[in-house]
């Protein structure tokens, strides 16, 4: 039986006009931390695009070439560019079998793409995804309801610190950006 790798938790965050995504850094083997600051927020598109991705890395980098592709076929408009993965997602005989979920955000939009194939734009501007998924949307959606104050980067900082406390399978290695 080949071990199970998990990994990460992904938030974004959409408050106040600024769109924040951020993820923790770990990665981990059936039991073991594999590796402690995996990179898996990236920028596209001159930095006008931020993704995260959560699942296989293999199959997150396919994804975020295929995504990357279509945002340039469609002149970096996010939304159709994710409807256009999508379609595909949803068609080709490979990608159905891809077990990758994305984060993706432009200064306007943020999206889910899900691993069947569907685009999902969030309740309440609060993005998450991966294994610690349900801890950071809840810390968001308080800390958006009760601390309006704070940035969209400071909430997404917390809401991945709360959600390291109590996932095993994330940690406290944070890399956060914005789109530009």
């Amino acid at each position: 039986m080949q071990a199970k790798i998990r990994s990460t938790t992904v938030l974004g965050i959409r408050h106040n006009g600024e769109i924040a995504v951020g993820a923790d850094g770990q990665a981990t083997m059936d039991k073991h931390v594999a590796k402690n600051n995996v990179r898996k927020i990236r920028k596209l598109q001159d930095g006008k695009v931020v993704t995260g991705f959560a699942g296989s890395t293999a199959d997150a980098f396919m994804l975020l070439d295929r995504f990357d592709e279509k945002l340039t076929s469609y002149g970096g408009n996010l939304k159709r560019a994710a409807i256009e993965l999508a379609k595909d997602w949803r068609k080709d005989q490979y990608l159905r079998k891809l077990e990758a979920m994305m984060v993706v955000a432009d200064k306007d939009e943020l999206l889910i793409l899900s691993g069947t194939g569907d685009v999902l734009e969030p309740d309440s501007d609060v993005a998450a995804i991966g294994s610690g998924a349900m801890y950071a949307q809840a810390a968001a959606l308080a800390l958006k309801k009760h601390a309006p104050h704070l940035s969209a980067r400071q909430m997404v900082e917390e809401g991945l610190h709360i959600a390291a406390d109590i996932c095993i399978y994330t940690n406290h290695n944070l890399m956060i950006e914005s789109p530009s």
